[in-house]
């Protein structure tokens, strides 16, 4: 398969504004012409002082011509610089935008196999990083390149020699040039991996800040940061030493046009075989060239910026996304879950070996297991957050992969064990559910959800900000604030994983209570590490080893599924030993 241009990318980003950057090259071309013109009236006035002119009138109004071209010139290149502006402020939303929407419907396992920090580099520091370049490439780069291809070849009218005295320089420069770029093949891409190892690094050092000074250990882990700080910058300076006299022999020849002109022209007006006319000519004109080719000569780094950066953006549009119909074809009957021979393969490593499970509608089913067992895999494959490699997945008797994604996700309210919340209100986070609930909708699910008593706590009530990640209040009340909006959510059915981990006793038997009556007539899914939790559920499921060891109640189990036996003995005395650490705790507080 071909693989599509950077110009290809840009046009579809660009959207409906695409046109705007061929009337920015449009402009940028008649720009070209008015600031063309000021030198044919300047050739012009020499000649005609040198012939003895002394005409007032006709120099000012050559000299009101030349202003009325500039001026021109000064407004073209402002409309056309707008226009790219537009276009490239489109271009970059509309990468963001695809780039949001693709991660959407890619594999949840190739969104979690890249740093969360990579990510955020490439949708906000380098995207945004192409806005110059973008913006100001198009129609400046080819007004800068233009120009000097026109005057050149009108130079060349005026006399060949003339014209080809001006690449002296230029060759020179073309050879500094080229070395430039083989002294610094391949240090761009270094620099990118350099700068994504840093970013990558700063994020898990600012997220893990309170673990490390919570054991002391500042120093040890400021060390990789301070590190990867050190080697972004070493990249840089190592490939500045190594182009810097290429970059400057570059700049200072290219530009040199007097270089071959003044000799070459000296030596023609000598031999008589030019004229002194001409010869001014020909300077005004290579005068004339020299500041467009710095400037389109100072953007050959961000070009090649900007394909390292789309490599980097249509690597994520790229990858291969869960394929899903976009209309329903077959509605679901009912809400019931089966999975039949489901294996599924995580980083090379087969994680469900072939698992079957029946989920009814309108019972509780569990799953437990020991840790690292697929208990959350299966939860995960049935939000179809993941595909199956093999086996099938059905909800209501029509296989999940034939149902549209938009309509599957409103069939599932999912309580994962590593809740988020966005940096809004309790209320708007909550109401997230159900974008279009009521007040009194998101109360409601509040109280049933045991979170409206210490919200009315909160500074603000309903109204108080939240924070970075919920970061404001405590794992309990963030984990009881995503139970409430997934309840407003209403859907068919809920899976809840490890759901009430960081909920206390007191608060989660509440929890449990408001769960059973709100999904009365619909299927609940309970990943569970507290088996007390799941001790009325209507079928448990064993996991062990990424296989279903037992499936029974709470008392079938018991006696027949060894492993479940010893987990619930387990988890009986440590319930025991953490009530009678709190009983000490008390007795010892009123003493």
């Amino acid at each position: 398969m071909k693989k599509r241009g950077i110009l290809s990318w840009v046009l579809e980003f660009a959207g409906r504004k695409r046109s705007y950057y061929g009337g920015s090259i449009v402009l940028a071309i008649l720009g070209v012409a008015a600031s063309f013109i000021p030198y044919l009236l300047i050739a012009d006035m020499v000649g005609k002082l040198l012939a003895g002119s002394r005409d007032s009138t006709y120099f000012l109004r050559q000299l009101l011509l030349m202003a009325l071209c500039w001026i021109l010139r000064i407004v073209l290149h402002s409309v056309s610089t707008t226009l790219s502006h537009v276009a490239t402020f489109n271009v970059l939303g509309g990468i963001r935008t695809q780039i949001c929407d693709k991660l959407s419907k890619i594999p949840l396992g190739s969104v979690l196999d890249d740093n969360s920090g990579s990510y955020k580099n490439i949708i906000v520091e380098r995207v945004d990083s192409m806005e110059t370049t973008l913006a100001h490439i198009i129609p400046e780069f080819t007004a800068n390149i233009l120009l000097p291809v026109v005057m050149f070849a009108y130079l060349l009218t005026i006399d060949w020699r003339m014209g080809l005295a001006n690449l002296i320089s230029a060759v020179i420069g073309v050879i500094f040039a080229t070395g430039m770029l083989l002294k610094s093949k391949g240090e761009f891409d270094v620099t990118i991996r350099k700068t994504k190892y840093l970013n990558d690094t700063a994020v898990e050092y600012i997220n893990g800040i309170e673990v490390i000074k919570a054991f002391g250990k500042t120093g040890s882990s400021y060390e990789k940061f301070v590190n990867a700080a050190r080697e972004g910058a070493d990249c840089f300076i190592r490939w500045m030493r190594k182009c810097i006299w290429w970059q400057a022999g570059m700049l200072s020849f290219m530009p040199a046009t007097f270089l071959g002109v003044l000799p070459v022209g000296l030596y023609l007006v000598k031999t008589g075989s030019l004229s002194v006319e001409n010869f001014i000519t020909g300077i005004i004109l290579s005068a004339g060239l020299i500041t467009p080719l710095v400037v389109a000569f100072s953007y050959m780094d961000d070009i090649g910026k900007i394909g390292a950066i789309f490599g980097e953006v249509t690597e994520i549009l790229e990858r291969p996304e869960m394929t899903r119909p976009q209309s329903l074809i077959k509605k679901p009957v009912g809400s019931d879950i089966l999975l039949r021979g489901v294996r599924f393969t995580y980083k090379d490593k087969e994680v469900l070996h072939g698992i079957d499970m029946d989920i009814r509608q309108g019972e509780v089913s569990a799953v437990v297991g020991p840790s690292g067992s697929g208990k959350s895999t299966i939860a995960r494959l049935i939000d179809s957050l993941w595909d199956v490699d093999a086996g099938s997945i059905t909800y209501g008797g029509v296989n999940i992969k034939n149902l549209p994604l938009d309509y599957y996700m409103g069939q599932i309210a999912y309580v994962a064990q590593d809740n988020y919340l966005f940096d809004m209100t309790v209320k708007e986070n909550i109401r997230l559910g159900k974008p279009g609930a009521s007040d009194e909708e998101v109360y409601n699910a509040a109280k049933a959800t045991g979170c409206h008593d210490f919200i009315m706590g909160l500074e603000k009530g309903y109204d108080t900000r939240v924070g970075g990640a919920g970061g404001h209040l405590s794992g309990g009340e963030r984990q009881r604030i995503c139970i409430a909006r997934a309840m407003l959510k209403d859907a068919p059915v809920v899976i809840m994983d490890e759901a009430t981990a960081y909920t206390d006793p007191e608060n989660e038997a509440l929890v449990q209570e408001s769960v059973a009556k709100l999904v009365q007539g619909r299927t609940l899914i309970v990943i569970a590490h507290r088996l007390s939790t799941i001790q009325t559920a209507d079928k448990i499921f064993v996991v062990n080893d990424g296989n279903i060891e037992s499936v029974g109640t709470h008392e079938e189990l018991l006696k027949n599924s060894s492993l479940y036996r010893n987990m619930w003995v387990a988890h009986s005395m440590a319930k025991d030993e953490a009530e009678e650490r709190d009983d000490m705790k008390k007795e010892a507080l009123y003493a």
